[in-house]
């Protein structure tokens, strides 16, 4: 088994890092980005003020990156030190067990410890046990006792 090669996406990765996430949405049976939340990834991955990080997973033979780790920094303030969010992973199915996924999670894993990160965390479907075996292999807890809530903010963000 060969060892991904981990690196930050740039601006000249965009489509590729699009169409990763378009392959996402594909598996989790969601739409994907329309054009206007396209141009907006890039902008906000790769403008003046990044909002957040992407790293790509490559391969020997592959024709492109072949998975993806999408993080960004939150707080804790009762342990007062940033928060890494891993808010995507993900790898190509013909790619898949084969250690990328895993390289690119304890690449965020060695983000986290060099930022003085207290801790990082991540949510996955219900239905993705394979992902759920490795996170806890990893030694990852799943939470019980706090629920994800969503609130859309649409138009003027006035409710």
């Amino acid at each position: 088994m060969e060892t991904p090669i981990i690196r930050r996406a740039e601006r000249a990765d965009a489509d590729s890092l699009i169409s990763l996430i378009t392959a996402l949405a594909d598996f989790e049976r969601l739409p994907p980005p329309d054009a206007d939340a396209r141009a907006r990834l890039i902008d906000h991955g790769f403008g003046d003020r990044p909002k957040f990080e992407a790293y790509l997973a490559e391969i020997d033979g592959a024709p492109g990156p072949v998975g993806y780790a999408f993080i960004f920094e939150t707080y804790s303030t009762f342990l007062a030190k940033p928060t890494l969010y891993l808010e995507d992973l993900f790898v190509l199915p013909d790619h898949r067990k084969r250690g990328v996924g895993k390289a690119l999670l304890s690449h965020c894993i060695a983000l986290a410890h060099e930022r003085g990160c207290g801790r990082m965390e991540w949510t996955c479907l219900d239905w993705n046990v394979n992902a759920q075996k490795v996170y806890e292999g990893l030694g990852a807890n799943r939470m019980k006792e706090w629920y994800l809530y969503r609130l859309m903010i649409e138009g003027d963000g006035a409710i």
